[in-house]
């Protein structure tokens, strides 16, 4: 309310004071000093603006605290960051919890009955709350894209092979459950903004694939395989097997340090508030194409022309590209090794986090859990 109307409403009041009883006196007064008030509770209000939303300064788009993170193995619950402290509990490999803040190598994270420090060597971060930008599909949770010399995998191809989505209070919406070892999550962030500077984006399928359903593929591929000699061949030609398309056993989906990721040109974004932090969404984009779609588990799909060591974190640069593997798989690999990851003989869109695997080989995850929950609140 401005200064001259304020004035003329106390001019009136006062006019209407002098033709009224004692009464009306008192309720004259009382209305001048209501006012006031107004005049006052404007005045506070203009004197604190609205905090502008601004780029998060860090390793990742957003700030941990208030994402969602996941215990890998069984982790004990301290009272404080270190491993001599009192322990409250044991956390349940696969439990869900929200970090609240980091201190060195740990987290103080809360479930839903309790709160403490957990070591954050061996736990996952879901990857939509801290890289919003990169685009997230993970078709196993809804519709499997998974084929071999393109024939369809029965039980497998369209199909939904486990949860994986849920509400996400951080973005006010249903998201992706995409969950990577912590360490891993910076070398994946450094990779997209690589991808961003040069127009691009990355297209994740799949993080944390529970054990259930690697040994469910490997079950009835194996099985088609028999039955059809094209996709015998496709896995099983001299130097290639199974393993390499598959994994027979728990493999590294499991254990946290692998992605399946293709390229795409963005087409469109624009720039929201996440809380009091400012990230790029990515509101269109056209995937690339690639030497095969991906999932396709055969030959076809192979990066270089024999295998690599898939735990040498050097032996793949001396490799040689498969005739195959064309630009666009070829700018795929360069942003994601750039970053630090390293690329899967036999899957141009596989790529996993030696670092995190040796951080971890201790006591590595088996894959026995689903991940369903999203615990996230604003950053």
């Amino acid at each position: 309310m401005s200064r001259s109307k304020i004035l003329a409403l106390i001019s009136f009041l006062l006019v209407l004071a002098a033709c009224s009883n004692v009464t009306g006196n008192v309720k004259v007064e009382e209305s001048v000093e209501a006012v006031a008030n107004v005049q006052e509770t404007d005045s506070l209000e203009e004197l604190e603006p609205i905090p502008t939303p601004e780029k998060y300064e860090g390793d990742l788009e957003l700030p941990i605290h208030g994402a969602t993170g996941y215990t890998s193995v069984d982790l004990n619950l301290k009272t404080s960051p270190n491993v001599d402290s009192e322990t409250i509990e044991t956390l349940n490999a696969g439990t869900a919890f929200t970090i609240l803040k980091e201190e060195g190598k740990w987290w103080f994270v809360k479930d839903a009955t309790s709160e403490g420090w957990v070591d954050h060597t061996y736990c996952f971060i879901n990857l939509p709350d801290v890289i919003p930008s990169i685009a997230y599909n993970s078709s196993n949770t809804y519709s499997s894209k998974f084929v071999s010399s393109g024939i369809e995998i029965p039980g497998i191809t369209g199909q939904t092979l486990y949860e994986g989505k849920a509400f996400n209070e951080r973005f006010g919406k249903e998201e992706f459950i995409v969950p990577v070892l912590y360490s891993m999550s910076k070398k994946v962030y450094l990779a997209q903004q690589e991808a961003l500077a040069h127009g691009d984006t990355l297209v994740i399928y799949e993080g944390y694939r529970p054990y259930s359903v690697q040994k469910a593929v490997v079950d009835a591929l194996t099985s088609v395989a028999y039955e059809d000699m094209a996709v015998m061949a496709g896995i099983n030609t001299a130097p290639w097997s199974t393993g390499w398309f598959i994994a027979k056993n728990i493999s590294n989906h499991q254990m946290g340090y692998a992605i399946d990721v293709t390229l795409a040109r963005v087409e469109s974004k624009e720039d929201i508030a996440i809380g009091e932090y400012l990230v790029t969404d990515i509101t269109d984009y056209t995937e690339y194409t690639m030497p095969t779609p991906i999932h396709e588990l055969s030959l076809a799909s192979i990066t270089f022309t024999k295998p690599v060591p898939s735990s040498s974190p050097t032996a793949w640069k001396n490799a040689v590209l498969a005739d195959t593997m064309n630009e666009s798989a070829k700018t795929l690999q360069s942003y994601l090794t750039n970053a630090g990851l390293t690329p899967l003989a036999s899957e141009w869109w596989h790529f996993n986090d030696l670092d995190a695997m040796n951080q971890t080989k201790q006591n590595p995850s088996d894959g026995g859990y689903l991940l369903t929950d999203i615990l996230s609140e604003s950053p």
